[in-house]
């Protein structure tokens, strides 16, 4: 199984996705004698094997499409699922407020169907590794399957256990939360991050937001951040050039703050206080 994309040219075993003229689109991995069956006609993998990425293809029908490598945003909204994904637009944003690089070890609860794991894996590198939790073995054998379909199992541990009991990590770079009750387990992953490591989590609704800040700032969290992310595309037509019909607006609040050690109680009320009016404030703000 393949996710190449240092590669220039399609070959059996690679996930490959057809784009058509109206940007309806197919992700699938290339197999030798393979065929894909399209309401436009049918494309022969055979056909595509040997094929330069970009390249325009054409099914029996003679209709066309392009063969492209899929982005990581792609597989993910293509992710099969049972439980709602994290969508792109905060994925990318939580990669980035939790400083996720290669050779890190992160942790995350809630599996759920893997969409944040997948990302969080090819994040980490070859070097890296991330641990998964959730209690529910039907939903992360699901997940499981999502990151073997992207070849990424070797960076992942999956772990069946409530984490009431405990994180069996310690000193981790980073540590995700997208479980109803975060501020259930503060203890829980203050033991679990380095001191001054990254703490992130995705909520819902306002009242949860609010149990985390207390949690949080109980547990000696500080410079804590909330907001979300909205995103709106535009029209790529020169002649019409306008926000698109629809937009991705509000999926969750995404809450970050870091595990700090203090040595005065002076100190710990200002940062704490101060820390209490970053509720939904741009960063620039």
């Amino acid at each position: 199984m393949s996710w190449n994309l240092h590669s220039t040219h399609a070959q059996a075993g690679d996930l490959v996705e057809l784009v058509g003229l109206r940007h309806s689109h197919f992700i699938f991995r290339l197999e030798q004698g393979g065929k894909l069956e399209t309401h436009r006609g049918i494309v022969y993998h055979d056909d595509l094997i040997g094929k330069p990425w970009g390249m325009q293809v054409f099914s029996h029908l003679g209709n066309p499409f392009f063969l492209l490598q899929p982005s990581l945003g792609d597989l993910l909204l293509d992710t099969p699922r049972i439980t709602q994904i994290m969508y792109p637009k905060d994925i990318g944003f939580v990669l980035v407020n939790l400083g996720i690089g290669p050779g890190q070890h992160v942790v995350e609860a809630g599996t759920g169907s893997g969409s944040l794991t997948c990302a969080l894996a090819f994040a980490v590198g070859s070097g890296g590794r991330v641990t998964s939790y959730d209690t529910r073995p039907d939903i992360q054998k699901l997940a499981i399957a999502n990151i073997d379909r992207l070849g990424l199992s070797d960076r992942v541990y999956f772990k069946l256990k409530d984490i009431g009991e405990g994180f069996d990590e310690t000193n981790v770079d980073a540590l995700f939360l997208d479980v109803q009750n975060p501020f259930d387990y503060m203890e829980q992953v203050r033991a679990c991050i380095k001191p001054g490591g990254f703490f992130g989590s995705i909520l819902p609704t306002v009242n949860q937001v609010i149990h985390l800040l207390t949690a949080l700032k109980q547990n000696n969290f500080a410079f804590i951040e909330v907001c979300e992310v909205l995103l709106r595309y535009y029209r790529t037509d020169v002649n019409h050039f306008r926000p698109t019909d629809r937009m991705v607006a509000h999926t969750g609040f995404l809450v970050f703050a870091r595990p700090v050690i203090f040595v005065n109680e002076d100190t710990r009320s200002e940062l704490l206080d101060d820390s209490s009016g970053i509720v939904l404030q741009s960063s620039d703000e």
